[in-house]
């Protein structure tokens, strides 16, 4: 369904919504960051995002790494993940972050989205604001509503999901990971950072 058109008109709850969480976040009782990982929480719940299982593989096997970047599909195949939509067919594509190149993945038609590998899409996904400004205001976009400030010798690269191909951001592993096992490393692998609009922290 075209996002545009079910995202439907500016309704009073929204409007209050938002008034709301501006107000909470001028006042310091809340940052965006901490909003946004909430709301993350609350909408993974039941899901069966693989992602954090692909990220941690690659974080530790130089060979997989490669494979994923080369083909996400054969790469996912390879340890029991299916990387097409059950709903349609479609193409899993990985890009890597790196200290010169941060990846953003958007749908600027609609609301393509990996669901098979990420669970449920955020309801920003779809909206009209972050669709616009990933496109035109990348790097202001992620400083002003995921508190993620880029340094300026990083490139943001956009990529466009469309109902055929679908992207996975493969996050910078953390310093102080090392030695850590897969699980441990998939639990701090957020659909956040595997969407672009954060990175993993460790807690």
């Amino acid at each position: 369904m075209n996002a545009i058109i079910s995202e439907g008109r500016e309704t009073p709850g929204r409007r209050i919504s938002d008034a709301l969480v501006l107000a909470l976040t001028q006042k310091g009782v809340i940052t965006k960051s901490e909003l946004h990982q909430t709301t993350e929480a609350v909408d993974g719940l039941g899901t069966k995002g693989e992602g954090p299982l692909l990220v941690a593989r690659a974080w530790v096997d130089p060979e997989f790494r490669n494979l994923l970047l080369l083909d996400a599909g054969a790469a996912a195949s390879e340890i029991g993940i299916s990387a097409s939509n059950s709903t349609a067919s479609t193409v899993l594509t990985a890009v890597e972050n790196t200290s010169s190149v941060h990846n953003l993945v958007v749908c600027t038609l609609c609301s393509c989205y990996p669901l098979s590998i990420l669970g449920l899409s955020p309801p920003w996904y779809k909206s009209r604001v972050f669709r616009a400004r990933a496109v035109r205001q990348p790097r202001e976009l992620l400083r002003s509503e995921f508190d993620l400030d880029l340094p300026q010798t990083t490139r943001v690269q956009v990529h466009d999901s469309t109902a055929d191909l679908r992207y996975i951001v493969i996050p910078k592993r953390p310093e102080g990971t090392e030695g850590w096992t897969e699980d441990r490393l998939a639990s701090i692998v957020t659909r956040d950072a595997m969407i672009g609009v954060a990175e993993p922290k460790i807690y």
